[in-house]
């Protein structure tokens, strides 16, 4: 098997597992690992590695979101339903321009990104809790939400 070709074979088979890993979805964010990690094959043979936030989002809601943050936010990622690095970045640079997200374009949906996350969802997604920058259950039921109408309109 050619080196490309087996590189290719390890990310599918970790993503595979990953995603799988993600019916962790429901738990909440201090009783699971909050991200599905996913090892990605670097040019030189080396992994590094790729965390995944979809917070509790089906593969096809995370699909609709990354539609509209390519639309949108300079999102040029893979459409794949993985909420990765790149996806939070456009997501935070939405944030930042609408929802008072002033901290780091970093990719990482941190408590600064989650607050301001909030206060979109409270401004048209039913959520109705605190902004504490803690991805809940009433966080996640609004993010749901919120990706239902980005699969209607993106």
């Amino acid at each position: 098997m050619r080196p490309t070709t087996m590189k290719r074979t390890v990310v599918s088979v970790v993503t595979a597992a990953g995603i799988a890993a993600g019916t962790l979805a429901g738990a909440t964010v201090s009783s699971a690992a909050p991200a599905t990690t996913v090892r990605q094959a670097e040019p030189a043979g080396e992994f590094s590695t790729l965390a995944v936030y979809n917070f509790g989002l089906s593969s096809n809601q995370a699909k609709g979101v990354q539609r509209c943050l390519a639309a949108e936010y300079d999102y040029n990622g893979a459409i794949d339903g993985l909420l990765g690095t790149n996806s939070w970045k456009a997501l935070q640079r939405a944030l930042a321009r609408y929802w008072d997200y002033n901290d780091s374009i970093d990719g990482i949906p941190g408590p600064n990104t989650i607050k301001a996350l909030q206060r979109l969802l409270k401004s048209a997604y039913g959520y109705t809790g605190p902004i504490d920058g803690i991805a809940g259950d009433g966080t996640r039921a609004a993010f749901k939400r919120f990706a239902n109408k980005a699969v209607e309109l993106c």
